[in-house]
């Protein structure tokens, strides 16, 4: 059997090149397949008037756990992306709060709110379709990073961000210390 390689793109990333010659061919047929129905979900939450062209699916084990799209205007809820909302929806069916052995599926690059989300839940595996100026092209303002920064060029909100001064960050700290032995995580 021959030894795993290590490539390095022109982008810097790196990835492992697998000694099974068709081991890259169907990692490549299967994540097509997912990200298929999560680009599928987008479509059905567009024409239902759910919200924005957005969807995700929770896979674990090879079977999709839960598809879900975008349903910000459908829930009045801005925090309703297709990624949240399949996270929220997974976390419920599976009776867990860590998704560490599911992976997600999403048609677009998700947002920080939603990367986020991923990361707390601790779903293994990412893979999104669509990048994020693909959204913004069409008038989406999700680059919170940029909007924290200032330099969000087409952020429709203006959000002043503070930390409160005096006695209100002190009580806002103490909860931590003053609870800390209920919440033995890891």
């Amino acid at each position: 059997m021959e030894e795993a390689q290590v490539v390095e793109s022109k982008d810097g990333t790196i990835s492992v090149a697998s000694a099974f010659a068709g081991h890259h061919e169907a990692v490549q047929d299967r994540d097509h397949k997912f990200l298929s129905k999560a680009v599928e979900e987008a479509y059905h939450g567009v024409e239902c008037g759910d919200g924005g062209p957005f969807g995700a699916v929770v896979v674990r084990n090879d079977e999709i756990v839960v598809g879900c799209h975008n349903k910000v205007l459908k829930d009045t809820d801005p925090t309703a992306h297709a990624e949240v909302t399949a996270i929220r929806e997974a976390c419920k069916k599976l009776g867990k709060i860590e998704l560490d052995d599911c992976e997600i599926y999403a048609s677009c690059e998700p947002c920080p709110m939603c990367f986020g989300a991923i990361h707390l839940s601790r779903i293994k595996r990412l893979v999104y379709g669509a990048k994020a100026e693909a959204a913004i092209a069409i008038g989406f303002d999700d680059f919170i990073a940029d909007a924290l920064r200032g330099t969000g060029f087409y952020q429709k909100a203006h959000l002043e961000i503070k930390q409160a001064d005096g006695n209100g960050a002190i009580i806002a700290e103490q909860i931590f210390e003053k609870t800390k032995e209920k919440f033995q995580m890891y």
